[in-house]
Order: C-alpha cells, then structure tokens, then sequence
C-alpha cells in the first residue's frame, strides 16, 4: 500500500440477511475510498446510507461480505492496528458513577500508558475538552453536551494516528461546537488523520478537506467541497468601500456584455459568527467590570 493512505478500501461490501434469514440486505456495495494521511476527510449520507457499517467495517467490529479494507497500512482485522485509532462512536457509553479524570485514567490503563505520561494527558484533555469545573463530578451529573465532550477526550486518550468521530458536535451547544472544530483542526495539525461522520453539513463544509456522500449503501460522489460545490456558470465578486452610483455603473456593465446579475446585496455572515462574537463581547466585558 501507499504509505500516504490511512484509509483505502476496495470493492467493499456488506449485505445482511433479512430477519427470516431469506433476503439479503445490502448495507454497502462495493465502497471505493481512499483517505490521504494528514487530512480530515467527511462521510455524509442520510441515515440507512452505509455509513455506520462503513465505520464498523474499519474498526474490524464487523466482517466484510466481499472486498476488502486498509487502514494505517494494515487489514482491519490486524488487532495491533487499534492502539493506533482513537474512536468516538454516535453513542457513548460510560460508567455514569466516575468523574472525568477516572473514566480518562480507566481508557489510559487500557491502552497501558504509563502513571505519569497518563495524568499530564488526562490534564490536557480534560482542558482541552473545557470540563475543568466539572472534571470531579460523576458523569451521571453530565449534560449531553459534557458527555459528548468528554467521550471527545476519551477518544484522544492513546494519541492515535487515525481518529474516527461518529456525529461529535451532537449535542453540543454553539460554543462547544466551535471549540470541538478547533480541537480537529488541530489533530491535522498536528499531521492526525480524521474520519468525520456528522448530519450536521456546515460542520463538515467548515472543517473538511474532502467529504464523500453515500447513498443506498452506493458512493455518489467524492472530491473536494469546492469541487463538489463550485458552479462553473456562476461568477462570485467580492467588492469593498464601492459607492452605490458604482454598483449600478458595473451592474449596467455587466448587462452589456450579456450576463445575468443574479443578486446585488451586503456580505454577510453566519449565526455562528454572530454568537460567538457576542459570547466573546460578553466575555471581555465581564473582564472589564472585575
């Protein structure tokens, strides 16, 4: 294999048999995908599209019916493989009776890090997570957002190669929402491959360097988000500090030559902007009243 690919599958397929055990099902036919090392790569499908069987088929949870699949090099069902995989499925489950820095110091005793190396990593993530003031309490006191957060860092726990996120800003408020983003833009970064499953499509257009889509268990397409978004018919410019006299000369010009203006309006941004550029005011100001 090409030691630039995390991820390569090859004609991968699963069919499951129907509950009589008669008709089979076919959850994913012949998936072709290759993930590049370094990069955060986003697969998106409504739900029954495969993607849940594709991730299962990569952790080797599953077998294949046919074809075959590659990852870090090595086949699924190569056990020495998982050290180097860090998973955060669309379910946590956690034992709700331990705090923060139990549940992160158990998944740490696993992958058998050693007592020192274990609590500066479980200090990093639990701030990284931003669960410092609550890193005592049993996460049964959890919100759906703190679980999300913390199952985030249990999945960074043995710093792995390949990170796996089934649905990771579930849950999540704006802000933590942000703050995950920033989190996985950093393991690329740091040269991590990440595998982004969400519903959620501005997560992944903000943070993925390719995406692909599935459907019926079939790909429909992959590449790019501006490939995949761009229009080859449509011109996008971008214009500041013109007056409004202006506008209406380039608007005439454009008209003259033939093209179609399809919309004059201000730039604007997005409701995630807008709310966290008040949090961060509000912030600030609170800073200025102490």
């Amino acid at each position: 294999m090409n030691n630039d690919i995390a991820i390569r599958t090859e004609d991968l397929t699963k069919a499951y048999k129907s509950f009589w055990g008669r008709r089979k099902i076919l959850a994913l036919d012949k998936l072709n995908i290759a993930i590049q090392k370094g990069e955060i790569f986003g697969l998106l499908g409504p739900n029954g599209s495969g993607k849940t069987t594709t991730l299962k088929l990569l952790l080797g949870l599953i077998t294949p019916t046919d074809g075959r699949a590659y990852v870090l090099g090595k086949s699924t069902n190569d056990v020495a493989i998982k050290s180097k995989i860090g998973f955060l499925p669309e379910e946590s489950c956690f034992y709700r009776f331990l705090n923060a820095d139990e549940t992160l110091d158990f998944y740490g005793q696993l992958f058998r890090i050693p007592g020192k190396e274990r609590k500066l990593r479980i200090n990093r993530l639990v701030e990284q997570a931003g669960l410092e003031f609550a890193r005592k309490r049993p996460l049964r006191q959890y919100s759906k957002g703190m679980l999300r957060r913390i199952g985030i860092a249990q999945a960074l726990i043995n710093d792995p190669d390949l990170v796996i996120l089934d649905e990771p800003t579930s849950g999540l408020d704006p802000i933590g929402t942000r703050e995950t983003k920033d989190i996985i833009l950093a393991l690329k970064e740091r040269g991590k491959t990440v595998l982004l499953c969400s519903h959620l499509l501005s997560d992944v257009q903000d943070i993925c360097d390719r995406v692909a889509i599935l459907d019926k268990g079939k790909l429909q397409l992959a590449g790019t988000i501006d490939e995949l978004l761009s229009s080859k018919n449509v011109v996008e410019i971008l214009i500041r500090n013109l007056p409004d006299e202006a506008i209406i000369e380039v608007e005439t010009f454009i008209k003259e030559k033939k093209g179609e203006v399809i919309s004059i309006k201000n730039s604007s941004g997005t409701l995630e902007d807008l709310f966290l550029k008040i949090h961060a005011a509000n912030i600030s100001n609170s800073k200025t009243d102490v």
